[in-house]
């Protein structure tokens, strides 16, 4: 069946646990299964009530503008990726003792062949052929950059502080290594809001002390900042 409606809760549901232990939608590195299932959100999910769907999505969300390059079939739709059920996706104890494999992968290729070949001197030239491509194939891979998912609060001075040009002075910040996401001002108290707003760093280029700085150097609207939440990607 794949993914239908990515929108309502039984799809956001579905996609968190389907994502759950698996970094991509399909295989080890992003493809055209991940922009296509993307695509289909038109609101980001809410950490706290989907934190799986919410990792992926703003880790997908630092290609997006490498989305037509990345390897895949762009003519698929997203309904082509995903669980078979619904209700395996998300009541896994129903699912049967042996439920079918997911979209095959080029890391999972069989490569010793059936247990039942017999071990003879061919079948183990064959074998030590293909364990060989294998590690060349991985030794290839580049290991991507390690990188987080931080949210970040943004707080004003009062409920004067105009909040649009607080927002648009913290997204004026441009950075190697640092991808801003989805935002929302979210109410204090006393007519009083802050800017929370999710972002995505490398490790090695950003410091987020650095940047709690740099947002605080606009003392006409910038109170403080305080990191809500960040996990590793």
């Amino acid at each position: 069946m794949g993914f239908t409606d990515l929108v309502s809760d039984a799809g956001s549901t579905i996609l968190n646990n389907w994502i759950k232990t698996r970094s991509y939608i399909v295989g080890y590195s992003p493809s055209q299964a991940d922009v296509k299932v993307f695509q289909q959100i038109k609101t980001p999910p809410a950490p706290e009530k989907y934190p799986y769907a919410w990792r992926w999505y703003n880790h997908i969300l630092t290609f997006e503008s490498e989305f037509s390059t990345l390897p895949g079939d762009p003519t698929k739709d997203h309904t082509a990726y995903g669980p078979e059920s619904s209700e395996l996706t998300v009541n896994p104890a129903k699912a049967p003792a042996e439920a079918p494999a997911a979209e095959e992968d080029d890391d999972d290729v069989d490569l010793f062949g059936s247990e039942d070949e017999e071990e003879d001197a061919e079948a183990e030239r064959i074998k030590q052929e293909r364990l060989a491509e294998y590690n060349k194939k991985k030794a290839g891979k580049v290991k991507p950059a390690a990188k987080s998912i931080v949210t970040l609060d943004v707080k004003p001075w009062d409920d004067e502080t105009d909040m649009e040009e607080l927002k648009a002075n913290v997204l004026a910040i441009e950075k190697d290594g640092l991808v801003w996401g989805a935002s929302k001002l979210q109410a204090v108290g006393f007519g009083i809001k802050k800017l929370q707003i999710n972002l995505v760093i490398e490790d090695e280029k950003i410091s987020l002390d650095d940047l709690q700085a740099q947002i605080e150097e606009d003392e006409d609207h910038v109170q403080s900042t305080d990191v809500v939440a960040m996990q590793k990607l």
